[in-house]
C-alpha cells in the first residue's frame, strides 16, 4: 500500500494509538468508589437498575444527560499522523 512518506505499519500504528487513547478517556471518566443511593446533583434517587448497570453511579440518568452535553466533544482525529508533525 502506498503510504507516501510513512513507514510500513504507520497506518496501523495511528489507528492503534486512536484505540488506546479512546480506552484511556473512556476509564479516566468511569466513575471511582461506591455508587450513591441518591444524585449528587439534584437529590433524586437513582434506580437500583442504574446503580447495578452502572457501578459507581454518582448522578441520576437526567443529570447525567446534562452532564454529558456540558462536556465538550471530543475530536477523533490523531494528530501524531498528521503530515503537518511529520514534516517538523
Amino acid at each position: 500500500m502506498a503510504t507516501g512518506w510513512a513507514h510500513e505499519g504507520a497506518v496501523l500504528e495511528q489507528i492503534d494509538a486512536t484505540v488506546k487513547d479512546a480506552v484511556a478517556r473512556a476509564r479516566g471518566n468511569l466513575s471511582a468508589g461506591p455508587g450513591l443511593s441518591h444524585c449528587a446533583d439534584c437529590g433524586s434517587e437513582i434506580p437500583e437498575g442504574r446503580r447495578q448497570a452502572v457501578p459507581g453511579a454518582r448522578l441520576c440518568v437526567a443529570c447525567q444527560e446534562a452532564h454529558d452535553r456540558a462536556v465538550p466533544a471530543f475530536s477523533a482525529f490523531n494528530r501524531r499522523g498528521s503530515k503537518d508533525s511529520q514534516l517538523r
